[in-house]
Order: C-alpha cells, then sequence, then structure tokens
C-alpha cells in the first residue's frame, strides 16, 4: 500500500478514537451533574419507584416502577426550581442544598363546572318539567383516562323551548404521546398542543386550562353608541390676488369633494336640503378667474376610485388666455387623465392634451418662430408622468421630499418629444418640543428638454417669482432680435434657508440663492447661468387662504446682457 493510503487508514483511525473519547467525557460529565455534591436521595432511583421513595410523589400507586425517563428531558418537568429556576429542563446543578427539595407537583384537576341561575320568572317549573332527567356533561371518550372517576355536574332545564342551559367549556388538546408509550396510572395528563414529550402535573401553570369561553359571556359586552355627523364637503370661495408675474386676479370657485354625478335632483327639496349629486365621493369644481393679465375658466370632475377600483379619472375642460410681452395667447382645450397609487406616497398617471392655441397681437413683427405659429394652432399630447411625495405641507414644507417625472409627446400639427425632471428636497434642522418654530434647508433641481419641432408658445422660460428671482417674467434667455423666443433646454436650482420670526411662527424669514439657464440646445454654458442670491419674508394669514404671502428682494450676481432684471418680486392672496 502506498504512503497515501497508510495516511488515510492513521486518519480514519484517530477520528474514531477522538469520537469514543468525546462519547465518553460526555457521559461522564453528565454523572457528575446528577450526582455531584448532591446529598440527598438519588433522583433516578427516586423516579423510578415515586411510592417508595421519601421524595416521590403521592399521586402515583406505592411501589409502582416505571421509567421518567422522558419527563426528565421534557420542559416543564417537575425537576424544577420555583426560585432560582434553571432553564427548562435543565437538571438540577450539584450545588444546590441537599435540604432543598425539587418542587413537588401538584394534582391537578380540572375547575369545577358552574351551574346556571335561573332567573326569577323560570323559578316556579311547571310539573311536566320537573321530573325532566338531569343534562349530564360527560368529557368526550378520546379524553377519557383510565381509572379516572370523572365528576358529572347536573344542568337544570331552562323552561324556554324545552332545551337545557349549557355552558362551552373549552375542551382539552389531544396529548402527543411517542410511539408506543403508555401513560402511567393515576396521573391526569394535559398534554402538549404542539406535540413533543408528554407532561404530568403541570409544575408552574398547565398548558391548557378548562374554563368558560369569555366570548360567550354576556358580562363582558358593552353597548356603544357612536354619534357622527357628515362634514362640510361644498365650498363656495370667493379670492382676490395679485404677484409679480401676472398681475391681479380674482377667482371664483364652486368646489364639491362628495359629487354624485347619477343622484339628479327630483325635487326642489333636494337642491335645497343638499341631497342632489352628493354622496359618491366624487370632485367636481367650477373655477372661473378674471385678471388684468391673465384669465382662466375651468370645468373639472374626478373619480378616485373609478368603478370602485383603485384606478382615479379626472377630466377637465378651460379657456385660458394670458397677456405677454411678445403676443397674447389663448388656449382652448381639454384634459382626460387616468392614474393609479401604488403606495400611499408614490403615485402614476398617464393623460391626453387636446388645444387650440390661438397667437395674435404680436408685439414685433419679422421674428420666424412667432410668425410661423400666428392664427390657431392645434396641439395634441399624450403624457405619463410618475410622483413620489413626502412633503408634509405642499404650500409650505418643512420636511420631506418631492421626486417627479414627466414624458411627453405630441402628434398631429406638431410632433416632438418633451421630458421634465423635477426634485425638491426639505430638511428638518430644528424646532421646538412643540413642533413649532421649524428651521428648514430645501434645495430644488428641475430640468427640462424638447424636441426640435417644438412651436414657441411650447418653449421653456425662466425669470420670475417661480423660476428665477431677481428677473422680469420669462425675460431671461435666448433672444430674437427683441422677441424672447425662450429655448428647448432649461435648467433651474434653488437653495433655500427658512427659519421663523415670531413665536406663533406667521412670519417667517428666508435666505436663497436661484441658479438658472435656459438654452437653445443640450449644450451647458456655465458662463451664461444666472445667479441670484436674496431674502425674503413669508406671512401666514389664515384669512387669506392656505399659501402664504411671499415678499422677496434677490440681487443677480451673474446674467446675459440681454436679460432684464427685477429686484423684488411678491404674491399675495386672499380667499374667502
Amino acid at each position: 500500500m502506498d504512503r497515501s493510503g497508510q495516511l488515510l487508514k492513521i486518519t480514519v483511525a484517530f477520528g474514531l478514537a477522538a469520537v469514543v473519547w468525546a462519547s465518553c467525557e460526555t457521559a461522564s460529565a453528565q454523572n457528575q451533574n446528577w450526582g455531584g455534591t448532591y446529598s440527598g436521595p438519588n433522583p433516578q432511583a427516586q423516579w423510578a419507584n415515586p411510592g417508595a421513595q421519601p421524595g416521590g410523589y403521592p399521586n402515583g400507586y406505592n411501589n409502582t416502577a416505571y421509567d421518567r425517563t422522558a419527563q426528565a428531558t421534557s420542559p416543564g418537568n417537575p425537576n424544577q426550581f420555583r426560585q432560582g429556576m434553571p432553564a427548562s429542563g435543565a437538571p438540577i446543578p450539584s450545588s444546590y442544598p441537599a435540604q432543598q427539595q425539587p418542587v413537588r407537583p401538584v394534582q391537578y384537576t380540572a375547575p369545577p363546572v358552574p351551574t346556571v341561575q335561573q332567573p326569577t320568572q323560570y323559578a316556579q317549573q311547571p310539573t311536566q318539567y320537573a321530573q325532566q332527567p338531569e343534562y349530564i356533561q360527560s368529557p368526550p371518550a378520546q379524553y377519557a383516562q383510565p381509572g379516572v372517576q370523572y365528576e358529572t355536574q347536573p344542568y337544570p332545564q331552562a323552561g324556554y323551548d324545552d332545551r337545557p342551559i349549557r355552558n362551552f367549556i373549552a375542551e382539552p388538546p389531544v396529548p402527543q404521546y411517542p410511539p408506543g408509550y403508555v401513560p402511567p396510572p393515576g396521573m391526569i395528563n394535559t398534554g402538549r398542543p404542539m406535540g413533543g414529550a408528554p407532561i404530568f402535573d403541570p409544575p408552574l401553570g398547565p398548558d391548557a386550562f378548562l374554563g368558560p369561553n369569555p366570548a360567550y359571556d354576556p358580562a363582558r359586552t358593552a353597548d356603544v353608541i357612536i354619534q357622527a355627523e357628515e362634514a362640510q364637503t361644498g365650498r363656495f370661495q370667493f379670492g382676490l390676488g395679485v404677484n409679480s408675474d401676472a398681475g391681479v386676479t380674482g377667482s371664483i370657485v364652486v368646489d364639491e369633494r362628495n359629487f354624485d354625478w347619477t343622484k339628479t335632483p327630483t325635487s326642489f327639496d333636494d337642491i335645497w336640503e343638499g341631497r342632489a349629486w352628493r354622496g359618491a365621493g366624487q370632485g367636481f369644481r367650477i373655477e372661473a378667474m378674471p385678471g388684468s393679465q391673465v384669465q382662466r375658466y375651468m370645468v373639472s370632475f374626478s373619480d378616485p376610485y373609478l368603478f370602485d377600483t383603485r384606478v382615479s379619472m379626472n377630466l377637465s375642460a378651460y379657456l385660458f388666455n394670458r397677456i405677454y410681452r411678445d403676443w397674447d395667447e389663448q388656449r382652448i382645450g381639454g384634459r382626460v387623465g387616468f392614474g393609479y397609487r401604488l403606495t400611499p406616497d408614490l403615485s402614476t398617471s398617464v393623460s391626453l392634451r387636446m388645444e387650440d392655441v390661438d397667437i395674435y397681437d404680436p408685439r414685433v413683427l419679422g421674428v420666424q418662430a412667432l410668425d410661423e405659429v400666428l392664427g390657431s394652432n392645434d396641439v395634441y399630447t399624450g403624457s405619463w408622468s410618475i410622483v413620489h411625495d413626502t412633503r408634509d405641507i405642499a404650500f409650505a414644507p418643512t420636511e420631506g421630499h418631492l421626486f417627479e417625472i414627466n414624458l411627453e409627446q405630441a402628434f398631429g400639427e406638431f410632433n416632438y418629444s418633451r421630458a421634465e425632471v423635477d426634485l425638491r428636497q426639505y430638511f428638518l434642522l430644528a424646532q421646538r418640543p412643540d413642533s413649532s418654530g421649524r428651521h428648514t434647508l430645501g434645495f430644488s433641481a428641475k430640468a427640462g428638454f424638447s424636441g426640435s419641432d417644438t412651436p414657441i408658445f411650447e418653449n421653456f422660460f425662466a425669470g420670475g417669482f417661480s423660476t428665477l428671482r431677481g428677473f422680469r417674467f420669462r425675460r431671461t434667455g435666448p433672444k430674437d432680435g427683441d422677441v424672447f423666443t425662450g429655448g428647448p433646454f432649461r435648467l433651474l436650482g434653488s437653495v433655500e434657508y427658512m427659519f421663523p420670526i415670531t413665536a406663533d411662527d406667521m412670519v417667517k424669514g428666508v435666505l436663497f440663492t436661484d441658479v438658472g439657464t435656459v438654452e437653445e440646445s443640450t449644450k451647458i454654458v456655465w458662463e451664461d447661468f444666472d445667479v441670484s442670491p436674496g431674502f425674503g419674508l413669508r406671512i401666514s394669514v389664515p384669512a387669506l387662504g392656505q399659501a402664504p404671502i411671499a415678499l422677496d428682494f434677490a440681487f443677480p450676481v451673474n446674467r446675459s446682457d440681454t436679460d432684464e432684471t427685477q429686484v423684488f418680486s411678491f404674491f399675495v392672496g386672499a380667499a374667502r
């Protein structure tokens, strides 16, 4: 045999020797644990004949030997302590004093079955009921133990439909015995619901307990009366606003958040009492916003759970009229959209936009991009968007983020693709113990790209309160002659720190820096970026609506020679 075969035999021999040695050490350790310095009776001998030993159990038959090895190794056996109890199933340590014996188990008997007290009206039973046999409840056959006398409890007859009154008693679990194992006589076995070695005389509490089912106990029930009143779902609102981007505007709004288009009125009372067109949780809104530079009239309908599904539907029709610096624009159209909420913060939607855009009254003629679209233009687009929004307050967020992606494709008279990304992140830096006086640091970034066939009225523009503070509305970026034409690419960014000034948080201060550019191509020229740091105030007046009054002062530090600046920008609105 070669050397490798000899080495293999030697290795196997050493392995077998190691296994035998480990087994001997384990057996020796177990003998020391069961014996050791424990001066009391030998537990193994004691358990072998419980009736003959001083520490035996009185419930067993005297001089009857049986093997309780399964009990000794079973969690919950009597070989435990009530004070300083080791892990369940562990043997008695050798250091335990001899005068303290293991806890003797107590014979467990089922609690007596309560009798039902008869009401007074049934105290005098008719004669025919007095002689009826009593109802006796006995345990099911599969739970009967040999040699055990079960007590029976009489139940009086109820007097109603001749039916006996019974208590609903929980049945003990079926014991799981090892194959061929016979329980010792004289012991009540409660069994283990999950199987394993059987246990006897529960030492610290039964695994199964017998008693009335509390679900059927009338004393544990109570009447609860809930009084609720439906909230106001309709709103009729007047408003007045003025801002540096759109001039003076007014608004008249009729808004119903519990609309039902199928619930037509059958009488004048249905309209007067508010029962008509209500009750389905749909939304209906009519808005009229006349103004000096902007006019908008819109009717919209929404169903958040279309056909009782998680799909939402939005329909709108509108008339929009806007006076810009270089031309006037009117849009008449509508939009159909369907949305789906994936999670409480994540939603997606698709929509179809159909518009007739009329460009008229140009300030300057001879600009090709403007001259090509004068008159009526048909615009049809389909778009898909996904939004993840965790902001706490939409108008003045203090924490959370907004991430939105919108992809749009135009077809028909104009054929171009469009993509926009909007990211806003707000960090809560500090606050008072009552969650007021919040200091917030916010970052925002917007990017947009549109194809080469994009008409001038669909280009991107920048400048003004909502894009670049410190510059006049839509008066930055590419310029053809004396006309701001915008561009197919835009990139905006802003950093803003908001902090409280008054203790009631009605007045807050703002420090900010706005950065942005509009280009005729996707090539970024860093020298063309407009930069304007500044400061401002936010004044919250409940009577003026949800949006606070915004007053900002911005000072451009980098700009193009053709850009028009505006240091002060503002937004003021009031609604009732």
